[in-house]
C-alpha cells in the first residue's frame, strides 16, 4: 500500500490562500473517525497523486504519527487550469466492508483486428479493505472479431471475498467487425 504524508489544516485558512502557498484542501471522513478532519498535501504530492491512482484507489495516510489506511473517494479539478481543488478521503475499517470500483485498463488495443467497442470501464463492488481490487487489466491481444467481454468472463471478479453490484452478464466490450461498422453507420445516415 502506498503512503502519503499529509498535514493537519488550519480550517481559517481559506482553501484560495493554500493553493496559491502550493498547497492543495483535502479531507478524510468515515470509518473509525469521530468527525471529518481537514487536511492539507503538498501540490506536488497531490499531482502525483491524481496522476498515478484513480478514485476508488487504496492508500495510506501518514497523519499525526500514525498511519490511516483510506481509498480516494472524489478528485475535484479545475479542467480549465488543470489546478487540483480538493482530494477527499473515505477512511478505512479493517472489518467493515466498503464500496468502491475497479478500472478496467486495456492492453494491445493496437492489435485488435476490428472495432473495440468499450461498453464499461468501472465495475461497482464492495469489499473489506484487505480484499479491494484498484484496477484489472485485460489483454486485447489475440481476440477475435464478434468476441464479446462480460464481468463474468473476468476471473478476479470471480472471488467470495468481493460482491459484485453489477450483473455477471454486463457486457464490457466487444470486438466489431469493421465491414459491419461500415455498413450500420451507412444505414443511420
Amino acid at each position: 500500500m502506498d503512503i502519503i504524508t499529509v498535514q493537519k489544516r488550519n480550517t481559517g485558512t481559506k482553501a484560495k490562500h493554500l493553493r496559491r502557498s502550493g498547497l492543495v484542501p483535502a479531507n478524510i471522513f468515515g470509518g473509525t473517525l469521530q468527525e471529518s478532519i481537514s487536511i492539507q498535501i503538498d501540490e506536488a504530492t497531490a499531482r502525483r497523486l491524481v496522476r498515478q491512482k484513480r478514485e476508488g484507489s487504496k492508500l495510506g495516510l501518514a497523519f499525526d504519527e500514525q498511519v490511516i489506511p483510506v481509498q480516494i473517494k472524489e478528485k475535484t479539478q479545475n479542467t480549465l487550469s488543470q489546478e487540483i481543488v480538493h482530494i477527499s478521503f473515505q477512511a478505512l475499517r479493517a472489518d467493515q466492508k466498503v464500496n468502491s470500483v475497479i478500472h478496467i485498463l486495456l492492453k494491445n488495443m493496437d492489435k485488435v483486428a476490428g472495432i473495440l467497442e468499450r461498453i464499461m470501464l468501472e465495475i461497482p463492488y464492495a469489499s473489506l479493505p484487505a480484499d479491494m481490487i484498484d484496477t484489472i487489466t485485460v489483454d486485447l491481444e489475440g481476440i477475435r472479431v464478434g468476441s464479446v467481454l462480460t464481468v463474468a468472463d473476468i476471473p478476479e471478479l470471480q472471488s467470495e471475498k468481493i460482491e459484485l453490484q453489477i450483473d455477471v452478464d454486463s457486457i464490457i466490450l466487444r470486438i466489431n467487425d469493421k465491414n459491419r461498422a461500415t455498413v450500420q453507420s451507412q444505414k443511420e445516415s
